[in-house]
C-alpha cells in the first residue's frame, strides 16, 4: 500500500511540475480614462492580448484578464502568454473595455500594437474612451 500510495504521489508531483515549467512570458499595464467619473462598484475590466494579423478574420486571443475593478483609474492589468505562440510577422495588439451591469462604459478605440519582443514599454499605458 506505501508503494502504491508513494507512486501515485510521484505522478501528482511530475504533473504538477510538468505545468508550472510552460514557458511564460508576460504584458504588465494600466488602463486610464480622461473623464472625471468614478466607476460604479459593479464595474468589470477586461483587456486582451490578440493576434490581429489576418484582416479578414477574427482576431485570436493569447491572454486575458476579466474580472471586478478594485479602485479608481489608472487600473493595472498583467497579462501572461505562452511565447511560444508568438510568429514571425504576425502582428500582436492590446485591447480593453470597462463595463457595468451589461453596459459598456469605455473601451480602447486606437490600436494598441505590441512586438512581444521584449523592447515593449512596460507598463502600457492604453487610454480608454467612453462607449456612448
Amino acid at each position: 500500500m506505501k508503494k502504491l500510495t508513494l507512486v501515485l504521489l510521484s505522478a501528482l508531483l511530475g504533473a504538477c511540475t510538468s505545468v508550472d515549467s510552460e514557458p511564460k512570458a508576460s504584458l504588465d499595464g494600466e488602463v486610464f480614462y480622461l473623464q472625471r467619473m468614478a466607476l460604479p462598484p459593479t464595474a468589470t475590466l477586461s483587456v486582451s492580448l490578440q493576434d490581429v494579423s489576418l484582416a479578414d478574420a477574427p482576431a485570436q486571443t493569447l491572454a486575458s484578464q476579466n474580472g471586478p475593478i478594485k479602485g479608481q483609474v489608472p487600473l493595472p492589468f498583467h497579462l501572461q502568454y505562452d511565447p511560444r505562440q508568438i510568429q514571425p510577422g504576425h502582428r500582436y495588439a492590446v485591447s480593453a473595455r470597462v463595463e457595468a451591469d451589461g453596459q459598456l462604459l469605455f473601451i480602447s478605440t486606437e490600436q494598441h500594437t505590441v512586438h512581444l519582443d521584449g523592447q515593449d514599454p512596460q507598463p502600457l499605458r492604453i487610454r480608454l474612451n467612453p462607449a456612448r
